[in-house]
């Protein structure tokens, strides 16, 4: 078997955009281990829709977001957590997982981790894949469950990243973005024998540099996107934002978190002038038609893990779901309505809701190090600095599991402490991270705060750094620098941390 004919140029070198066939990707599929979904230590922002989400400044109670201290246990999800320090350690099931439900994990984890192909196969529960899509399997993308990375050199693929496209604001409530009239709200650039990708990708990166207090100089990229070979048209004045997988660990916890809790702890005026205003993002839930908190995505666009995971297979792979019956091809794409289906829809309720029980109950690992003096200064730290404004340590997870979608409940997920270091809400984090690519009521600069969970083991799950909704950062360090807008002040204090000081601070987060 043969490499995909597709290679990536990390300085303008183009890309030669050709179909990928079958073999090809089984290959990829396994060199490389998908559906949507920590970044380090952005936050986005949004208005709620106060018909369904409520005016959190009149009618929610203001939670305190700043804590005078940590007092993080070893068990971040509670009875769900696993000791696993391993290169299997975001893979595992929820601990406290009843033995009876681990063939539903196994079959979930099957349809997530191995590769769809082209219709007609005899292979018909996986067949349907394209004709246009970014990579054959969730894994692709997820790594082992955790996140994507972007081209480390002219050899990689880059099956973990993908490129959002818009060209102005949705039209609400339904629409996210405006998509592209020819290229939709996704940049496909592989396609089925027969068919074209939409276009070729090469990267170059813009580089600064930033001196810390003690001397120390860290260099910071920024990757910037170039589309050559459009196959249907211009590609200008677009809007695109660059985007990595994210971790897919707990999950089916963070769904458990009461959406009265979460907006509690949103301040969209900053009625407390601590210069924080997290705010919820209003978004469409396609199978209530209804607009619902966002919880999911790098801008908090998705209200649901079932959803998510529809999403992901229509956009990423050419796929159809009960969620999502249309195809990914616009009017102008018009050779699609000649590919072959894999019936409709291609995904099965069956398979999608196996799919979600699989990505709702990947555990989280215990921490390391907890007792380590070092660790303890930075947690510390992370409170003084202002890190746990936003990142907030805390949470209880009730019966309320609207967030998953699944009418099954998952009981071992309720009731559960945990200790994600997210306020699920959105912030302004400043020019440096706006992509200027909006989603629902989230503009450009406003992401929402990732999980810190499990970031520690970054490197011995994925062997490859990549912080941030598009990798740019590859050290903790470099993500925390690119903190702007509300995590300004944030940024400054750790940019003044003396040598010592600033190493407890990156051990406490390693730790997670």
């Amino acid at each position: 078997m043969q490499k995909p004919a597709i290679t990536l140029s990390i300085i303008p070198k183009p890309l030669t955009a050709k179909t990928v066939n079958l073999s090809s990707f089984k290959l990829l599929q396994r060199s490389s281990l998908v559906t949507s979904l920590c970044l380090l230590m952005a936050s986005c922002g949004i208005n709620p829709d106060s018909s369904t989400l409520g005016d959190s400044d009149n009618k929610q109670p203001q939670t305190q977001r700043h804590t005078s201290e940590l007092n993080v246990p070893d068990k971040l999800a509670g009875e769900a957590s696993v000791n696993n320090q391993t290169s299997n350690a975001f893979s595992l099931p929820s601990a406290n997982m009843p033995f009876q439900q681990r063939l539903d994990f196994s079959v979930g984890n099957s349809f997530f981790r191995n590769p769809w192909v082209i219709a007609p196969a005899s292979t018909d529960a996986r067949d349907g894949l394209g004709p246009l899509f970014n990579t054959n399997a969730c894994q692709n993308c997820h790594i082992k469950d955790g996140r994507g990375h972007l081209p480390a050199n002219l050899e990689d693929n880059h099956v973990s990243m993908l490129i959002r496209l818009s060209i102005g604001d949705g039209k609400k409530p339904r629409e996210a973005s405006t998509p592209h009239p020819r290229y939709g709200g996704q940049l496909q650039d592989f396609a089925i024998p027969g068919h074209t990708p939409e276009a070729n990708i090469a990267l170059k990166y813009e580089y600064q540099t930033v001196t810390l207090a003690d001397g120390e100089t860290v260099s910071l990229r920024k990757p910037i996107a170039q589309f050559n070979n459009p196959a249907y048209g211009p590609l200008n004045n677009i809007q695109y934002s660059i985007r990595i997988a994210s971790p897919v660990i707990g999950l089916g916890l963070l769904a458990s978190i009461p959406e009265a809790a979460i907006l509690a702890g949103a301040d969209p005026n900053d009625r407390n002038n601590d210069g924080i205003s997290g705010t919820a993002n209003s978004v469409w839930n396609a199978t209530k038609n209804k607009t619902q908190l966002g919880r999911f995505g790098w801008k908090a666009g998705q209200p649901t893990l079932k959803q998510q995971n529809a999403a992901a297979f229509n956009g990423d792979m050419g796929l159809t779901t009960p969620v999502f019956m249309n195809s990914n091809c616009t009017e102008y794409q018009t050779r699609c309505e000649s590919a072959p289906t894999g019936g409709a829809p291609e995904v099965s309720e069956n398979i999608l809701q196996k799919v979600t029980f699989y990505s709702a109950n990947l555990a989280v690992p215990k921490r390391r190090n907890a007792d380590s003096e070092q660790v303890k200064q930075g947690a510390r730290l992370f409170v003084e600095t202002g890190c746990e404004n936003c990142h907030h340590q805390k949470w209880q997870t009730t019966e309320d599991q609207s967030g998953i979608g699944l009418d099954i409940p998952q009981p071992w997920l309720t009731n559960q402490t945990i200790y994600p270091f997210t306020d699920m809400l959105l912030h302004d984090m400043g020019e440096g991270l706006d992509d200027n690519h909006p989603e629902f009521d989230a503009k450009g600069s406003e992401w929402r705060t990732p999980p810190l969970w499990g970031i520690g083991l970054t490197a011995t799950v994925n062997g490859e750094f990549g912080y941030l909704h598009d990798g740019r950062a590859r050290t903790l360090t470099e993500a925390i620098l690119w903190h702007g807008g509300e995590a300004e002040q944030s940024q400054v204090q750790f940019k003044q941390l003396s040598t010592e000081d600033r190493q407890s601070l990156l051990s406490f987060l390693e730790s997670l």
